[in-house]
């Protein structure tokens, strides 16, 4: 039976930030427009932490049941190290959508019930993404519904929440977030892709194949800093986001100098507190403009 550690590690706390960012930067835009109310916010974060473990487990559970996970140079997975039994990591999957589906639901009640169907349609996505007949992150489009949901919807959907209004700025604040949680699945990728080739696993990076993953790596880091600095030229208190930009310099080094195995799993962990402060500080910007 697996320890409490181990289920905290199979909950990849490193990816984390994927689910804070978003939503720390779609409270800023809506503080921007004089709209930020704390409780849907707070709401809206435990829909993402709770959206962001349930994947996670989702993953391992679907992986480990393939065989995908036998041999990993990452973190450990529950099923694939024997730790825990697939139906174990199911329950524990779904459990963390309850979760998010009923914080869900009352973040819904206090701005607007189009938010159901929108996280109904999140639930399964993060599902599919491994899990499934189909799933979508075997067939090298991982990244996109990546960019879509945790950029995108995220970044959008919190500010919706709070503002009940669309705005061009949720839209364009979304994109370097967006950009950046990407970036940290394609280093994620990077490092398992030859194990991911072994067993069929078409990942992004199988696909592009090691060198040219590294400098999409590198663009998506760059590209989300271009577009904060596009942001600033309106909103110049955005600009506070590229204090951010010295910690993208030890993960990009690593991956652009061939970083393999170990050295890729800290070029992971840099890329998610990369996402973090660089949320927090487009955020307060956001938020002073």
């Amino acid at each position: 039976m697996a320890t409490p550690a181990q289920w905290v590690a199979g909950a990849r706390p490193r990816t984390l930030p994927a689910a804070l960012a978003p939503v720390l930067v779609g409270s800023g835009v809506a503080q921007a427009l004089d709209g930020f109310r704390l409780v849907p916010a707070l709401l809206a974060l435990v829909v993402a932490l709770a959206l962001q473990v349930g994947v996670n487990y989702a993953n391992d559970h679907s992986d480990g049941k393939r065989g995908t996970d036998a041999d990993r140079v990452g973190p450990m997975r529950l099923v694939g190290s024997g730790a825990a039994s697939a139906s174990a990591v199911l329950v524990a999957a779904l459990l963390a959508f309850a979760v998010a589906g009923v914080a869900g639901i009352a973040l819904a009640a206090l701005s607007s019930w189009w938010l159901v169907a929108v996280g109904a349609v999140s639930i399964v996505a993060a599902w599919t993404y491994t899990g499934g007949p189909i799933p979508y992150g075997y067939r090298a489009l991982g990244e996109v519904f990546v960019f879509v949901f945790f950029g995108l919807v995220a970044v959008v959907g919190t500010t919706f929440a709070q503002t009940r209004t669309v705005e061009g700025l949720a839209f364009a604040a979304a994109v370097p977030v967006g950009l950046l949680i990407t970036a940290i699945l394609v280093v994620n990728n990077l490092r398992d892709v030859h194990g991911d080739a072994a067993v069929g696993k078409r990942t992004l990076a199988v696909l592009l194949g090691e060198q040219a993953t590294r400098y999409a790596f590198t663009g998506l880091i760059v590209g989300a800093f271009v577009v904060v600095a596009l942001i600033g030229l309106s909103h110049p208190w955005a600009l506070l986001g590229l204090l951010a930009v010295p910690l993208a310099v030890p993960p990009v080094r690593t991956v652009l100098r061939g970083g393999v195995g170990p050295a890729l799993i800290t070029a992971l962990s840099g890329t998610g507190r990369l996402t973090l402060v660089a949320g927090v500080v487009l955020a307060v910007g956001l938020a002073l403009s």
